[in-house]
């Protein structure tokens, strides 16, 4: 606890837990005057050469001055701040505010000096780094704009801690000494910075956990059964390449090993480094588990363990204890309550989990926060990679749990540029950080297909879920912006991770259409109608054809520009020229072959096996999962398991030395929903290689210095507030948004007043809540030419909807014809600043017919949200209606991001309606509220969630 003399109060919120480039956890702290011993204790492990880059002199020993002057922060001036692990200081980092002339200073100086300590048994792991992060966002809280640090120039990695920071900088040398001066505003090269170092971080944590060179799995039962024994016979049984052993502090002291697996009583005796530990023992018995896996040294912990959060508020606080429990070791968790973790690499083999089947080996990376999904998903991949689909598997599965520390945006980082994996899947009951979960994915799915299922947005008792305000739909369309394949079913995840992990991406939604059912090609005609591609008339090639003509129709199809993909329907024929299952799998095969660039899928029919396909699958399959059919071996069409297609010569190396298989669906809608997520995404990858911009040409119209200082005036009034019509309009017209003028009518010689201010014809609008842009309820007169005829609206208004001071009327001058539309823009805590763009009136909202964008937004977003709702044909001449000024929509929504963009406080923005004309547009209604803004962690320290 700090003194009475100290001039602020702990600083709480300093308080961090960081993942180091290693991929070990620090937790980094505010140093106080209780830390004197573990001071002295630091020092004397530090060594001498780093005690003198550090003082520019021999010193051996902290002097009891010293330990006083680094131990006692007025957290304004004079702040120090500690990295510890166990408990104990591994680095150090302080800064003293100076003047001018170099001296101790108070506010208004804005310039500190910095200076760091590191252990050298902790050099090299990215400390000092994350420590610069963290004291420069304490500093800018402070006042301070500018740090200064001196460094003896043969201190070279200290000088590239700064150097490599992002910030603007200045160096000097004198005296013998170099000089560096940097300004702590973060900037492009920063952020980018520490986000590199970030996913550095975060994917090297889940390496370690998923490629232990040893495992101990802790609560190993002595006799058969449970869930301890069932992992450790998992991890033996898959061929672990590590040391494994097993843990139970039952066991009897002569036991040395179980099954042939060297057995322990505690982590503590095993004799050599554990990388890994599995936990499933009662919840009650883990913070012993914890502290003996932390003492040995163990790097990270995968707790199958029940009973946390998903308990209630008591598990819920067992819960948080878990996660400061072993973060304080270094530790990283998967779960608790997880269902565990599986590698397939030839390297490693582990199977860490409750799976009753080991899936294959393959491409595809999985993530599950529910263990009962995990089961189907694994469960399904496994029947579909040796069904009527081939050889395709899991490189690497994670099932979270309540994810109380790793989540899926870790196991995201990992999977960016692991490159044994090709395509992620991911089930998320919950998104604990939109924000930053929107941002990985963009850049992840820019390198790899990303297909996500999302819950329908209420997340489980065990998660820990920043609140957000944004429906669940509206989420899910950031998602898609961010290049998200969402699908809505277990189902569909599967079928299309399985075409994007065989089958290159379409280069456009034209597809060819051949088979031998006519029936079956015009269900496929019609399902690819349905999802928006553009089928070709279906080429029947009867019941008998051979597999010649199989393979003669395909190398026709795929060598046709006109097609981008190939969709081939098959049933069981009869008679005498039935295709055998070998050749028409050949048959295929080879016309693949001859034209590798483009996707080619197989839908087929089978029914004389389906009973014994479906008893095989009830009998075989965990209950949990049902999926397609198994076919039994001799049927005409199990060859299909074997369809192989050489790869695009567009893949990166690795994968051109793959086998691509053709994947086969029982259902052409499963089939051409897979296809449609292909080309889709295909087209998002197109379209973030060339990624738009904010045209330079709405700089003209924009003030916004004269903006920011209107928003600092009005937000003295108060800390939420709505403005005025007057306020409203003044700000928009700051950036070019200029509001239709509308008048008070408070009675009807005040509205005629109006009229005549405005000039006729005028429009009389009711304003009350109730009524304001409801015009479907006759809360609207327009086209009043004169006097009379507004005299005479404003009694029929009286009469139907009460007196004045109920309806609040307003006069408005008629705005040119067009269409009606809506623009919003909100701030929201979790997921960020969001623009929304759809029609106006009661058909859209019930429909719920609105696009979403992330702010800021650029000229090419604007452009496909105004095009991405569904009723946007009525914009673009629909059934022979003049075509409306969309260029003129697009830059008003440049417009509106801008300034949700250059001004958070600006929390929400509504301008409705926006009539849209062939020339022009008419603001006729425009709301404005002024807060300040949600804090925004993604441009602060890297931090891990807080518990």
């Amino acid at each position: 606890m700090q003194s009475a003399s100290d001039r602020h109060e702990y600083p709480a919120h300093w308080e961090a837990d960081v993942v180091l480039r290693d991929g070990g956890t620090a937790r980094i702290r505010p140093i106080t005057v209780d830390d004197a011993d573990r001071l002295v204790s630091f020092y004397e492990q530090v060594s001498d050469e780093s005690k003198y880059y550090r003082f520019f002199a021999p010193y051996p020993r902290l002097s009891a001055k010293d330990v006083h002057r680094f131990t006692h922060h007025d957290f304004v001036d004079r702040v120090g701040l500690a990295a510890t692990v166990g408990g104990e200081f591994i680095a150090t980092v302080r800064y003293d505010r100076i003047g001018a002339d170099g001296m101790a200073a108070s506010a208004p100086a804005d310039e500190a000096e910095v200076a760091f300590l590191v252990q050298d048994a902790h050099q090299g792991r990215g400390v000092a780094s994350a420590l610069l992060e963290h004291i420069g966002a304490v500093a800018r809280e402070r006042g301070i704009r500018r740090f200064a640090a001196e460094v003896l120039p043969a201190n070279v990695k200290m000088i590239k801690v700064f150097t490599d920071a992002g910030y603007t900088q200045k160096r000097s040398f004198e005296d013998g000494v170099v000089r560096l001066e940097f300004d702590l505003e973060p900037t492009d090269r920063s952020l980018a910075v520490q986000y590199a170092r970030e996913q550095r971080a975060e994917s090297r944590s889940v390496q370690r956990l998923l490629t232990p060179g040893s495992v101990a799995v802790v609560g190993v039962g002595r006799t058969p059964g449970g869930v301890g024994r069932s992992v450790l016979g998992n991890i033996r049984d898959y061929g672990f390449k590590g040391r494994l052993y097993a843990v139970n502090k039952a066991f009897p002291d002569e036991q040395k090993d179980l099954d042939g697996i060297p057995a322990h009583r505690s982590v503590r005796d095993i004799d050599g480094p554990v990388d890994l530990a599995v936990v499933a023992v009662p919840a009650e018995q883990v913070p012993e588990v914890v502290a003996e896996c932390g003492a040995h040294g163990v790097q990270g912990l995968v707790v199958l363990s029940a009973g946390y959060a998903e308990s209630g508020p008591e598990g819920r606080e067992r819960q948080r204890e878990l996660v400061r429990h072993a973060r304080a070791y270094g530790m990283r968790i998967i779960g608790p309550n997880a269902f565990g973790i599986i590698n397939t690499s030839p390297e490693v083999r582990l199977n860490a989990s409750l799976a009753p089947e080991a899936p294959r080996p393959g491409r595809i990376g999985l993530f599950a926060q529910s263990g009962a999904i995990g089961i189907a998903l694994l469960s399904r991949l496994h029947r579909r990679g040796a069904g009527v689909t081939g050889e395709t598997g899991v490189s690497t599965f994670v099932s979270s749990g309540n994810r109380a520390d790793v989540s899926g945006n870790d196991v995201l980082q990992y999977w960016y540029d692991d490159p044994h994996t090709d395509v992620v899947l991911m089930y998320l009951e919950s998104i604990g950080n939109p924000r930053k979960f929107t941002r990985l994915a963009r850049r992840t799915a820019a390198a790899k297909p990303l297909v996500v299922v999302q819950g329908a947005g209420t997340a489980p008792q065990g998660h820990a879920v920043r609140a957000t305000r944004l429906p669940h739909t509206t989420v899910s369309a950031l998602l898609r912006q961010a290049g998200v394949i969402r699908v809505d079913t277990i189902t569909e995840l599967v079928d299309t991770g399985l075409l994007l992990a065989r089958q290159p991406l379409p280069t456009g939604p034209k597809v060819a259409i051949l088979g031998n059912s006519e029936s079956l090609g015009l269900l496929t005609y019609d399902a690819c109608v349905a999802e928006g591609l553009r089928p070709s008339t279906p080429l029947d090639l009867t019941t008998a054809a051979a597999p010649e003509d199989f393979h003669a129709a395909l190398a026709r199809a795929l060598a046709d520009d006109a097609y981008d993909a190939v969709i081939v329907t098959a049933i069981p024929a009869v008679g005498e020229g039935s295709a055998g299952d070998a050749a028409l799998a050949e048959a295929l095969r080879s016309a693949a072959e001859q034209v590798p660039g483009k996707p080619v899928l197989v839908v087929h029919v089978e029914l004389g096996g389906l009973a014994e396909a479906l008893s095989a699958a009830t009998s075989t399959a965990p209950q949990a999962a049902a999926g397609p059919p198994t076919i039994r071996a001799d049927h005409p069409f199990r060859a299909l398991d074997r369809l192989r297609a050489t790869p695009a010569p567009a893949e990166p190396p690795a994968a051109e030395t793959r086998e691509r298989l053709i994947p086969a669906y029982p259902a052409a809608e499963r089939a051409v929903r897979a296809l449609a997520d292909a080309v889709q995404y295909a087209q998002w990858r197109r379209e973030a290689a060339e990624p738009g911009k904010v045209p330079e040409s709405i700089d003209a119209a924009i003030d916004e210095k004269g903006a920011a200082a209107l928003i600092e005036g009005l937000l003295t009034r108060g800390q939420g507030l709505t403005l005025g019509s007057e306020e409203t309009c003044e700000l928009l017209s700051t950036y070019g948004i200029q509001v239709h003028r509308a008048l008070p009518a408070t009675t009807a010689d005040a509205a005629v007043q109006a009229a005549a201010t405005l000039g006729y014809p005028v429009a009389l609008k009711a304003t009350a809540p109730h009524l304001r842009h409801r015009a479907d309820l006759g809360g609207v007169r327009l086209d009043l030419a004169d006097e009379e005829q507004l005299r005479r609206a404003y009694a029929e208004l009286t009469e139907l909807f009460g007196t004045p001071d109920e309806l609040r009327p307003v006069v408005q001058g008629m705005a040119p014809r067009g269409v009606d539309t809506v623009i919003r823009a909100v701030i929201d805590p979790a997921a960020g600043a969001v623009l929304s763009f759809g029609l106006a009136g009661a058909a859209s909202q019930l429909l719920g017919d609105t696009a979403h964008r992330l702010i800021p937004v650029t000229d090419r977003e604007a452009a496909t949200l105004v095009r991405s709702i569904r009723t946007a044909p009525l914009l673009f001449g629909w059934r022979g209606s003049t075509p409306v000024d969309t260029p003129a929509l697009e830059e008003l929504l440049l417009r509106v991001s801008r300034l949700v963009d250059d001004h958070p406080e600006v929390v929400a923005i509504t301008l409705e309606p926006v009539v849209v004309a062939p020339r022009g547009l008419s603001v006729l209604g425009a709301s404005v509220r002024l807060a300040p803004p949600p804090a925004r962690d993604d441009l602060g320290p890297r931090t891990l969630p807080a518990y």
